[in-house]
């Protein structure tokens, strides 16, 4: 009899995602699983939502963004008995194990039933790219492609109106995303949550620009970035979501009034949002995730639970899930110090 193999996405959707459903369907085939399908994260466990996969529902997904399977935020541990009907559900829906794609908190719930006897393999996913157990996610290369491309195309429009344009970019407490895609689009300052920043140092920069005969400037900035002094983040609305995060976004809104305020130069912004993870993946991120799917239905097979498959220095290995959550990647000083070359 074939053993049942659940594939769940939880969390922010990632390009990629399908990718790694795919190649877990594929070879999973192969080695003599069958492979279910778990709707909208750890809802579809708690719910009994399922559905059976196989190679012809998965054939050509890789090229698609999102996922076909859905995800939630949802997280057992704040549902009453979550814990339990997630175990007792695996059970009659006769899983042998489950493999959790997700970031820092899909893989923390993924860490915790594996303490209670569950058989869980993890594949990491944040378009953040800030698990440290990874040397890289899926979903951050077509992010950073994403951020490049679209300040490429403000360039133009800010010169053409000798404006400064605000670009808001994602990421909560890590600036990978903001900081590569920054330096490749040529923005002149770049603010990321790992470095508070001086407002006055901000308008300083570029009243020096204006100074030089340049009529425009570009700012990117992540979410997560907190001016010096401050501990509380620039929040779209009250409440958080089920893990306890607050819905980021407005800070590019308040730097385009204080920069427009203090410099006299008039002052846009432009939240790049959910353009950042949607669409097609790249090339890079089909690749690499196929290849984490391939490690992950194998993980299955060699009883490697309790471990994320993970890329360190070019090779894909098993490590720990306690590893993988135990520590977020932030960018570090040398590397901020090397984008700080281009401000001005």
């Amino acid at each position: 009899m074939e053993k049942r193999v659940g594939v769940l996405t939880g969390g922010g959707d990632a390009p990629g995602l399908n990718a790694v459903i795919r190649a877990v369907v594929i070879k999973g085939e192969k080695l003599g699983y069958k492979i279910i399908g778990i709707k909208d994260g750890w809802r579809g466990i708690l719910e009994k939502d399922v559905c059976e996969l196989n190679v012809d529902k998965v054939e050509d997904i890789h090229r698609e963004g999102g996922t076909i399977l859905g995800t939630s935020r949802t997280n057992p541990y704040k549902v009453e008995n979550g814990e339990q009907k997630v175990i007792e559900n695996m059970k009659q829906l006769d899983l042998y194990a489950l493999i959790a794609i997700g970031g820092d908190d899909t893989l923390g719930v993924a860490n915790k039933l594996c303490k209670k006897g569950v058989k869980v393999v993890g594949v990491p996913k944040t378009i953040d790219n800030d698990l440290s157990a990874t040397d890289i996610c899926f979903g951050f290369d077509t992010a950073i492609n994403r951020v490049a491309e679209s300040i490429d195309r403000l360039h133009t429009t800010a010169e053409s109106h000798h404006r400064v344009l605000v670009v808001e970019v994602m990421g909560r407490h890590a600036g990978w995303i903001t900081l590569e895609g920054g330096m490749a689009g040529g923005a002149h300052v770049i603010l990321i949550p790992e470095e508070p920043f001086d407002i006055d140092e901000v308008c300083r920069i570029i009243k020096g620009r204006k100074a030089k005969g340049k009529s425009y400037s570009i700012v990117a900035v992540a979410e997560g970035a907190l001016p010096k002094g401050d501990t509380k983040f620039f929040a779209q609305e009250e409440g958080t979501d089920a893990f306890g995060h607050v819905k980021l976004g407005g800070v590019a809104k308040v730097l385009e009034k204080e920069i427009e305020k203090r410099t006299g130069a008039e002052t846009r912004s432009v939240i790049l949002g959910h353009l950042q993870r949607g669409g097609s993946p790249s090339a890079f991120d089909r690749y690499f995730a196929t290849r984490l799917g391939l490690k992950a239905i194998q993980m299955v097979k060699d009883n490697e639970f309790g471990k994320m498959a993970a890329l360190k220095k070019g090779e894909l290995l098993s490590v720990s899930l306690e590893e993988a959550v135990g520590k977020m990647k932030a960018v570090s000083k040398e590397l901020f110090g090397e984008a700080k070359v281009f401000f001005g």
